[in-house]
């Protein structure tokens, strides 16, 4: 099996930062594990690596698609799987960086997804009088099992999992249920964790610094192009808070303020997941001596984890 390592944990903790400095020093390329790094012309609020911060490393999967397109995790399995071999055909280690555990999941381990003819706005159109409630009761007709892991306001997603049964004739929670859940890879874990407080207060800060760096002009001008709050882009966190104060129903101190409150509300969730669906390695993030925890990863990576 192809050896990967893999770098999660919540947003803002330095995932980036260590992905760059692991591939540095072990000569890898960095895959990004982001689903929203790959919208050009949103470089801003997702936070994106930019080209300084690469310190010349190779980085896969940003900047490959437009605002209005949609990306499935699907799409991301199979790309990903690709990119993979490709780095380790070239003699090159593979790390994935990011905090969409989803989608990594779905690259490390035997997921195949059923193949339909996928149609999100069809779908959407023909389910427009739904409310999310009326929907997820439509779900438990159709697929009670695939409730358990899809969140009633996951609209989205429940869309797809009545989508996938309504052109399949097969049940998502059957599908998933049939596999053997079993990683596919040589696959090492890190996450970067943090004190929670010290976390918020990083996650806060990184929002100030997007709107210091243009983060309303970026959005205004996506939505001058003809971005809408439907696109899959544009409900990311940085983006979706925005339509509300273009259109005059609020203002600039509760846009940034929701923003906030999103990212450390993701930030939680993030690191609830990864505990609880992946092997990991968790490591304190050393905030003043962010080497130190750069080396004791690397430390442990040579020698082997027990």
């Amino acid at each position: 099996m192809e050896k990967v390592i893999v770098i999660v944990g919540p947003t803002g903790v330095g995932k980036t930062a260590l992905g760059v400095a692991l591939a540095k020093q072990l000569n890898g390329e960095v895959i990004s594990g982001d689903s929203m790094q790959i919208y050009k012309r949103m470089d801003i609020g997702t936070a994106k690596v930019t080209e300084d911060e690469m310190q010349g490393v190779v980085h896969h999967l940003i900047d490959i698609k437009e605002p209005s397109e949609e990306y499935s995790v699907t799409e991301f399995q199979e790309t990903v799987r690709a990119c993979i071999d490709d780095i380790v055909k070239r003699g090159k280690l593979p790390i994935i960086v990011g905090g969409t555990g989803l989608y990594i999941k779905a690259v490390l381990y035997d997921y195949t997804f059923e193949k339909c003819d996928s149609d999100p706005k069809k779908m959407e159109e023909k389910y427009k009088d739904y409310s999310n409630e009326e929907l997820y009761e439509r779900l438990k007709e159709v697929d009670p099992g695939a409730t358990r892991n899809i969140h009633p306001n996951n609209r989205r997603r429940v869309l797809r999992a009545i989508e996938i049964f309504e052109t399949t004739g097969k049940r998502k929670s059957e599908m998933e249920d049939a596999q053997r859940h079993e990683m596919i890879y040589d696959a090492t874990c890190i996450g970067l964790t943090l004190d929670r407080e010290k976390l918020y207060e990083r996650i806060d800060k990184r929002v100030d610094i997007m709107m210091e760096n243009g983060l309303e002009q970026e959005v205004k001008s996506l939505i001058e192009e003809g971005c809408k709050p439907t696109y899959q882009s544009m409900r990311g966190i940085g983006y979706k808070e925005w339509f509300e104060y273009f259109e005059g129903r609020s203002s600039k101190e509760e846009v940034i303020a929701l923003i906030k409150k999103h990212s450390r509300n993701y930030a939680k969730r993030q690191f609830t997941w990864f505990n609880n669906q992946m092997m990991v390695n968790w490591y304190e993030v050393n905030v003043e001596h962010f080497e130190k925890t750069v080396n004791k990863v690397k430390e442990d990576l040579i020698n082997g984890y027990e």
